[in-house]
């Protein structure tokens, strides 16, 4: 007890500045590892991994040599599995890395950009009118390159009325999603990425369209516009999370607000109800 007194007196005279900076860098990593990870199989791994560890660290305290021998041989291969098991998460985070600190050049007018989301918004309100599915994607600082090369290139301005052409219920690209840049169309009928298996209960409350926009939404910071042709509601992903059954105010509210635009004085909007948002997990 008393070296432990000592050896706690010698590293407290000797901690400075630099190890709370040491401390604090490392906290932030690790809250964002658990958030990435948070609620997903990868978690449920990841405290595998950490029982295995203090069972290794356990043997070799009590020096169990044939237990100790089969951890110390094992580590190799417990990395490789741990990459090959953290696979999407690894690219979510380093993903996400690449786009911290990046800053969108808005490469047209505000104008331009607010006569887009009008566009979008008309759309989307004769979308939920005709019970007419769809999934439009808007682009950020994410690219989305590999997304697009899945589908048809368009390439043409938005309108409401090619992006009712686009979802009409016969029509060839109606089941895919359609990518929006800088206001244009860049494809249509393209296959975003599903998330894994939703928790209990949630695989039957959303459907193929709701999780391909957590999935997408997960991956990128892009934002994803959902019309359910079953029940008519829109919803929006953002971020991991599934805001659903918004008006049609609230859905223009949030696009505003992601997209950085200004609200006219005159205009108003009501608010995302909080009870609506539904927060989408793998």
């Amino acid at each position: 007890m008393h070296e432990l007194l000592r050896n706690l007196q010698i590293f407290l005279e000797n901690f400075g500045w630099r190890d709370v900076l040491d401390i604090l860098m490392v906290a932030v990593v690790l809250y964002f590892l658990l958030r990435l990870i948070r609620d997903t199989q990868a978690f449920q791994i990841l405290l595998g991994l950490v029982v295995i560890a203090l069972i290794g660290i356990i043997a070799q305290a009590l020096q169990l040599r044939l237990l100790s021998f089969i951890y110390a041989n094992s580590i190799q291969a417990i990395v490789i599995t741990v990459v090959i098991l953290f696979q999407p998460e690894l690219r979510r985070a380093l993903n996400q890395i690449g786009g911290f600190g990046s800053v969108r050049i808005l490469r047209h007018r505000e104008t331009d950009r607010m006569k887009t989301l009008e566009q979008l918004v008309q759309a989307t309100a004769q979308l939920q009118e005709n019970r007419w599915g769809a999934l439009i994607v808007l682009e950020q600082t994410s690219g989305l390159e590999t997304v697009v090369s899945s589908g048809v290139r368009i390439d043409a301005t938005l309108s409401r009325d090619l992006l009712l052409s686009i979802f009409y219920p016969n029509a060839p690209l109606h089941d895919g999603a359609v990518i929006i840049r800088d206001g244009r169309i860049l494809a249509a009928g393209c296959v975003l990425p599903l998330p894994e298996p939703l928790a209990k209960g949630e695989t039957h409350r959303y459907g193929t369209r709701h999780r391909a926009a957590v999935g997408l939404s997960m991956e990128s910071d892009a934002i994803v516009v959902v019309v359910s042709e079953e029940r008519g509601s829109l919803a929006i992903a953002r971020r991991g999370e599934l805001s659903t059954n918004l008006s049609l105010g609230a859905l223009r509210e949030a696009l505003e607000r992601e997209l950085a635009l200004t609200r006219p004085s005159s205009g108003h909007h009501d608010l995302p109800d909080p009870a609506d948002r539904a927060e989408v997990h793998p």
